[in-house]
């Protein structure tokens, strides 16, 4: 597995998290399996993700904690094990996140950041570190749909059924260390999808893509594919990004407290 799979697998555990979080119901617990495969190599589990919904406290206020934590499978540990944590503290009242921290370790690669959001002067105040360069700090104007990538997918879950029809595309903002780079996504339809393990699903497909380092330019950035789960919860049930040979998915794997029950099963 080469240095650019596991980017994307870090990439994805991101994603995940992000596009489980966002109903913010204490108790919701997912859990995902990631796998690689191509051409000529079998669809292989590679890695896992947990992501964990509670009630807690920031400074003193209530809030609600979204944490998640991916890792690679000991199977493959010796070719570059990812260890990434993720963890965003929302205000229970206006649902916008407050604090947002990661801490990624990724072989010999570390890298830690905090996010901390002002709203009500639209600010951002960034600082991030890895483990062979000094710690940075930057404040950045952002607008009010300016997310991190924990928090980028807020749309996915709460759009309403209303808005769900062909040619339904949207903008967000993703808030990095030092810049602000934009994710497009498009509805593409209602879709039957069988997942693994679980059985089949009617679900919502979006296609969304990253644009590159240039912030704008969508030309080549990273894409990849979510289907959600068309009931109420509205989770994601299985993610694709396609890389330069193969591809990596993600699927739900099991999942527990749910706020509604999951009227997308079909059947196994």
């Amino acid at each position: 597995m080469t240095r650019r799979i596991t980017l994307v697998l870090a990439f994805l555990f991101g994603a995940i998290l992000a596009a489980s979080a966002q109903l913010y119901v204490p108790g919701e617990t997912l859990h995902y399996r990631m796998s690689y495969k191509a051409k000529l190599f079998p669809n292989t589990e590679v890695a896992k993700v947990v992501m964990q919904t509670s009630e807690t406290a920031l400074d003193g206020l209530p809030a609600y904690k979204v944490y998640g934590y991916g890792e690679t499978a000991k199977a493959f540990n010796w070719i570059l094990p990812v260890n990434d944590a993720y963890s965003i503290w929302i205000d229970p009242a206006t649902l916008r996140t407050k604090r947002f921290e990661s801490d990624l370790h990724e072989g010999d690669y570390t890298f830690r950041s905090t996010y901390i959001y002002d709203w009500h002067n639209l600010n951002v105040h960034t600082r991030w570190q890895s483990r062979t360069r000094p710690e940075k700090f930057k404040t950045m104007k952002i607008s009010n749909q300016s997310m991190d990538p924990l928090s980028l997918y807020f749309n996915l879950r709460t759009v309403s059924d209303e808005d769900i029809k062909d040619g339904y595309t949207k903008t967000l903002e993703m808030v990095l260390e030092d810049t602000v780079r934009y994710l497009k996504f498009r509805f593409d339809g209602r879709e039957v999808k069988k997942v693994r393990n679980l059985g089949k699903f009617n679900t919502l497909r979006f296609r969304c893509k990253i644009a590159t380092s240039t912030a704008t330019a969508f030309r080549d950035g990273t894409e990849f594919i979510v289907w959600i789960s068309d009931d109420r919860n509205k989770i994601p049930l299985y993610i694709e990004s396609p890389i330069k040979v193969g591809s990596v998915c993600a699927y739900l794997s099991s999942y527990e407290g749910l706020r509604y029950p999951l009227d997308s099963f079909i059947k196994k």
